[in-house]
């Protein structure tokens, strides 16, 4: 009876039986992650056969694992020369078997003994490795965030003082009071800020003053006043475009040397004439001051125009002397011959 049931499980295995027509394939990989002799060989997640051998070939480095599997043969016509073989793991702690993915493979079908190209798959132990570094930054974000909480624990940083200060707090709640009676009054209508918000004269006076700001606008658009004049009339325009003419030929004529303005601009024995009229009226007005010449004499010395002063008065003494009795001073005489 055992005999008879060991048969009858081995010919109604996934490979269709012990009797039934195989092929061999083979595959190199870098690690077995844990496959072993007998796992599932799978083409998309249905088993087609077996491992049968795995072992370490030096000379096939950096791939010296060659896993050699049993197919059956009805599987054939879904199997590629292109197809690939990779070791996945039946959940997470499931075991290790052997995936032949078939789904972008357009070669002929394969022979027995054909070997398969391996892809790299991620194992368990690279999952761990990957996601230890993960764990490591979770383990230093829980650290950092213990540091957090007792920092606010204390009253330190302004986080703890907010919570554990009581002083702190104290203010904060006398602040929120006064703010709440100040919006408690600008409700009310009290104050600048109550009457902005409560007030409609201010609304008023600002529509009168846009009122006004209109009638300008109308004003200037119809041309009246200097700014409408300024706006519309074209006299302005053609008198300033005239100005803007001559002071262009002016500013010509300068340039071309004519006149006095282009004589000073662009004659240099003009330029030196006048250079010397200078000079010599600095040469005199330095004279002037020191006193030289009649002029100088008549700026700096002080005899000579308490002279000339008393001149004038003794003068003007004569005149009303004469004014108020000419007889005494006009006399005629006659003489006969």
């Amino acid at each position: 009876m055992a005999v008879l049931i060991f048969l009858i499980f081995l010919m109604s295995g996934s490979t269709g039986g012990l009797f039934a027509p195989k092929l061999i394939f083979r595959s190199y990989f870098d690690n077995a992650s844990g496959l072993k002799n007998g796992a599932p060989v799978t083409l998309e997640g249905v088993t087609i056969g077996n491992v049968i051998h795995i072992r370490v070939v030096p000379d096939r480095n950096p791939t010296p694992v060659e896993v050699t599997m049993k197919v059956g043969v009805e599987f054939i016509r879904d199997l590629h020369t292109d197809s690939t073989t990779s070791i996945a793991q039946a959940g997470v702690l499931g075991d290790s078997y052997v995936d032949i993915d078939s789904s972008r493979a357009t070669g002929p079908t394969p022979r027995s003994n054909t070997e398969l190209r391996a892809t790299g798959s991620p194992s368990i132990q690279d999952v761990i490795r990957t996601s230890q570094g993960s764990i490591d930054d979770a383990g230093r974000l829980i650290r950092k965030l213990e540091t957090l909480v007792d920092t606010l624990n204390s009253t330190r940083g302004t986080a703890g003082s907010l919570i554990n200060d009581r002083q702190l707090t104290a203010r904060i709640n006398h602040i929120a009071a006064d703010l709440e009676k100040i919006t408690g009054a600008i409700s009310n209508g009290q104050g600048t800020l109550g009457k902005l918000i409560s007030d409609d004269s201010l609304y008023t006076k600002a529509n009168s003053a846009v009122d006004k700001v209109n009638k300008i606008t109308a004003s200037l658009e119809q041309g009246q006043g200097t700014a409408g004049k300024l706006l519309k009339d074209d006299a302005l325009y053609n008198n300033l475009n005239a100005t803007a003419t001559n002071a262009n030929q002016l500013i010509g004529e300068i340039n071309a040397g004519k006149g006095g303005l282009g004589k000073l601009a662009k004659d240099p024995e003009f330029a030196r004439k006048l250079d010397d009229t200078i000079t010599q009226l600095d040469i005199v007005l330095k004279g002037v001051n020191e006193g030289k010449g009649t002029l100088g004499q008549l700026a700096q010395n002080r005899s000579l125009y308490d002279n000339a002063n008393g001149t004038l008065d003794q003068t003007q003494e004569l005149v009303k002397s004469i004014r108020e009795n000419p007889k005494k001073y006009l006399v005629i005489h006659m003489k006969i011959f």
